[in-house]
């Protein structure tokens, strides 16, 4: 059986804005959608990628990477070239998060002709972060100085009026991540690292100042190919702190076993209040992080 390692992560209290959607006249909007019910604001699984990709560019080398200066992608191999032989070179950005290189068809009239695609699926799996609250529809008033936007002033000197829709709340996602999947089985670690220190995610050229970095963690080192941990994190009160119920519930069920879980910023705890045993309670995300890097390194070495 495969090696899955699965995880959902909760960032810390925050105010998030400029993760831009459609904007409407001169009101910046958050993306959104209905949540049980509810509308949520939500941050693309794209944009935690190409955050988490930066993160890690400080390990190896990435194939992508963003020039601040051309506002472009630069690349080292457009064409993915090192990964048609077993012993080419090959990125980490590739490795966990896939690519994809399409080629249209030749108006030629021929089976020569064809549309032609080069597609690795990403062996890093990332879901949308999903508010943890609803969104009050909160939208605050601005107004730019005379001059600050010089293509927003349409005549005179007054001041641009702007509207930004803003969200009080935290965000939550998960990973999905086989190791053995990947060309080099070490980056999973890697990945793992990055993802506990990943920094801001989202935003337009003001980017916002929101910490992505987890506030709590649930690690999964299994066998079991389904995550059954995405998107456990609950609230009873708005946002302050942060409960997992129904995952508790579903290792006291026996859908998941106690000893496969890590747990950080959060306590699992049965009826009685008392702590599920079983399951690794630890003080802090990068001591998760560096228990969940022990157990992925054994068991690899185990299977190996």
């Amino acid at each position: 059986m495969s090696l899955h390692v699965f995880a959902n992560f909760v960032t810390s209290y925050g105010t998030a804005a400029n993760n831009r959607a459609e904007t409407e006249g001169n009101v910046t909007t958050l993306q959104k959608l209905l949540w049980q019910g509810e509308t949520h604001s939500t941050v693309s699984a794209e944009a935690i990628r190409f955050a988490l990709r930066r993160r890690l560019a400080g390990f190896e080398d990435t194939n992508r990477s963003w020039n601040e200066d051309t506002r472009a992608n630069a690349w080292k191999d457009h064409k993915f070239e090192g990964w048609a032989s077993a012993s080419g070179k090959t990125y980490i950005d590739d490795d966990l998060l896939g690519y994809m290189i399409a080629e249209a068809a030749k108006d030629d009239g021929s089976d020569n002709g064809k549309g032609s695609a080069s597609v690795r699926r990403a062996v890093l799996e990332v879901t949308r972060a999903v508010s943890l609250t609803p969104w009050a529809g909160d939208v605050t008033f601005n107004a730019a100085s005379p001059g600050a936007t010089p293509s927003a002033q349409k005549k005179g000197s007054n001041p641009v009026p702007y509207g930004t829709e803003l969200h009080a709340t935290r965000y939550q996602y998960g990973i999905a991540l086989t190791p053995t999947r990947l060309r080099d089985p070490s980056r999973a670690a890697k990945a793992i690292d990055a993802l506990c220190n990943l920094g801001t995610v989202a935003g337009n050229h003001g980017r916002y100042l929101f910490d992505f970095s987890p506030d709590a963690v649930v690690f999964r080192v299994t066998d079991d190919p389904a995550p059954r941990l995405l998107y456990c994190f609950e609230t009873p009160d708005e946002g302050k702190t942060v409960t997992a119920s129904q995952l508790a519930a579903r290792v006291l069920a026996g859908d998941i076993a106690a000893q496969e879980l890590i747990v950080a910023g959060i306590e699992l705890l049965d009826a009685s209040g008392q702590k599920i045993p079983g399951v690794t309670h630890v003080p802090g995300v990068k001591a998760a992080c560096a228990e969940a890097q022990k157990r992925m390194q054994a068991k690899q070495t185990t299977k190996g």
